[in-house]
C-alpha cells in the first residue's frame, strides 16, 4: 500500500474529530454563548447540512482539476471553517461557520476514494479506501475523546483551533505524499460526472447506503441512554463505551476492506446482515453491563464493515466518471445520519422504550439489504442482457451467410 493513503488518512482524522467533537462540546457551548442545548444542537445540524450541499457541490465545481489540487484545496476550506469556529464572536456566526466546515468533507471523502483506488492494484482497490476511512474510524477512538477533554479544560475554542492544525498538518502531508501522475485532471469534465448520475445502479447504490447506514444512526443517536438507563453504566463511563465504538468500527472497517477486495457483494450482504442481527439483538444486550459494552463495540464493526464495499460500489456504477457519484455518496451518509436519528427519535416517542431506535434500526437494515438485492438483481439482468447482445453480434454474419445461400 501506497505511503500516500497516509495523507489522506490524516485529513479523515481532522474531518471525524471535527465532525463528532461537537456532540460532546454542546454544554460548553451553550453556556458560553448563553444559548439553550437544543439551539446548540443545531451546530451539529449546520455541519451535516454543509456536507449534504458541498459534497455534489464542490466534486462538481472541481471536476476539470487536478485530484491533488482539489484534495489540497479541500483541507484549505476545511482550516478556515475550523478557524472562523474558533473566533466566532457569537452563535448566528459559529453557526455559518459549522456550515463552512462541513462544505469540504464528502467532497474530500469522495475524490480522495477515487485517488486511493488509482495508486494501488485492481484487487486491493477495497482495502485502499478502507485505509483512508481509517482516519474517520481512529478519529472515535482517540480523536474525539481528546479534543473533547482539551474543550472542557481549555475553552470549546480551542479544540477548533486544535483541529484546524490536524488540517494543516493534512495539507503537509498531501502536498509531500500525494503523487502527480495519478492525480491529474480527469478528461470526463462536468457533464460526464453529471451524467453518471442518471444511471439506475448509482442511485441504487447510494438507496443502500441511506437506508444501511441510517440503520447504525438510528441506535447510535441515543447510545448514551440506552447504557445507562437500560444497562445501568454512569454517564461518567460513557466516553470511555463510546471508544469501544470506535474500535468495532475500525475493526470492521479493516476487515470489509480486505473481504471486499474478494467478494465486494458478498461483503456487503454480509455486513447488512450482521448489523441487521447486531440491532435486532440490542434489546436484550442493552440490559446487562457484561453484555451492553461488547455491543456497542459489535455495532460499530457490523455498520462499518459495509463502508468500503458502498464506497467502491457506487465508484463501479459510475466508472466513467467516479468524482461526483462517489462525493454523493457521502452526501448519502449524512442523510442516513440524520434520517436514522428521526426514526429512532420517533420510536422514543412513540413510547416503546429506551431500546426501541435499535429496533428502529435492525427494519432500516432489512430495508437496506432489499435496496441491495435490488441492485443485484438489476445487475444480472444488464449482465444477461448484454451476454444475449453479444451472442447475436457474433452470430449474425453466419446468418447472413446462410440466407444469401
Amino acid at each position: 500500500m501506497p505511503l500516500a493513503l497516509l495523507a489522506l488518512a490524516v485529513g479523515a482524522f481532522g474531518i471525524g474529530t471535527t465532525e463528532f467533537v461537537m456532540m460532546g462540546l454542546l454544554p460548553d457551548v451553550a453556556d458560553d454563548l448563553h444559548i439553550s442545548i437544543p439551539a446548540a444542537g443545531h451546530l451539529v445540524s449546520a455541519y451535516a447540512l454543509g456536507v449534504v450541499i458541498g459534497a455534489p457541490l464542490l466534486a462538481a465545481l472541481t471536476a476539470r482539476m487536478s485530484r491533488r489540487t482539489v484534495l489540497i484545496g479541500l483541507m484549505a476550506l476545511f482550516v478556515a471553517g475550523n478557524a472562523l469556529s474558533a473566533f466566532a464572536p457569537g452563535y448566528d456566526s459559529l453557526l455559518a461557520a459549522r456550515f463552512l466546515s462541513g462544505l469540504p468533507h464528502g467532497a474530500f471523502f469522495g475524490v480522495g476514494a477515487v485517488v486511493a483506488t488509482n495508486m494501488v492494484a485492481p484487487e486491493r482497490k477495497a482495502r485502499s479506501v478502507s485505509l483512508m476511512f481509517l482516519g474517520l474510524t481512529v478519529a472515535n477512538i482517540a480523536g474525539v475523546p481528546v479534543a473533547t477533554l482539551m474543550g472542557q479544560h481549555l475553552g470549546w475554542r480551542a479544540t477548533f483551533l486544535g483541529v484546524g492544525a490536524i488540517g494543516l498538518a493534512a495539507i503537509a502531508s498531501l502536498a509531500a505524499l500525494i503523487p502527480h501522475d495519478h492525480t491529474q485532471a480527469p478528461a470526463a469534465g462536468l457533464r460526464r460526472e453529471l451524467s453518471a448520475l442518471r444511471s439506475l445502479p448509482v442511485w441504487l447504490a447510494l438507496g443502500t447506503t441511506v437506508a444501511g447506514f441510517g440503520a447504525l444512526f438510528a441506535a447510535y443517536s441515543y447510545i448514551t441512554p440506552m447504557l445507562t438507563g437500560a444497562a445501568g453504566y454512569a454517564e461518567s463511563s460513557v466516553t470511555l463505551l463510546l471508544a469501544l465504538f470506535g474500535v468495532g468500527a475500525t475493526a470492521g472497517n479493516l476487515v470489509g476492506g480486505r473481504l471486499a477486495d474478494h467478494s465486494l457483494r458478498g461483503t456487503l450482504f454480509g455486513g447488512l446482515v450482521s448489523l441487521a442481527a447486531v440491532l435486532a439483538l440490542f434489546p436484550l444486550l442493552m440490559h446487562a453491563r457484561w453484555s451492553a459494552a461488547p455491543a456497542v463495540a459489535l455495532l460499530g464493526a457490523a455498520a462499518f464493515i459495509t463502508g468500503s464495499p458502498l464506497q467502491l460500489m457506487v465508484m463501479e456504477k459510475a466508472s466513467a466518471a467516479p468524482s461526483l457519484a462517489s462525493s454523493a455518496n457521502q452526501a448519502a451518509f449524512n442523510l442516513a445520519n440524520a434520517g436514522g436519528a428521526w426514526i429512532g427519535g420517533v420510536a422514543l416517542a412513540a413510547g416503546f422504550g429506551v431500546t426501541s431506535p435499535s429496533l428502529a434500526g435492525a427494519m432500516l437494515a432489512v430495508l437496506g439489504l432489499g435496496v441491495a438485492g435490488i441492485a443485484y438483481a438489476v445487475d444480472r439482468r444488464r449482465v444477461q442482457q448484454s451476454g444475449t447482445g453479444r451472442l447475436v453480434a457474433v452470430h449474425l454474419p453466419e446468418a447472413s451467410e446462410v440466407l444469401h445461400r
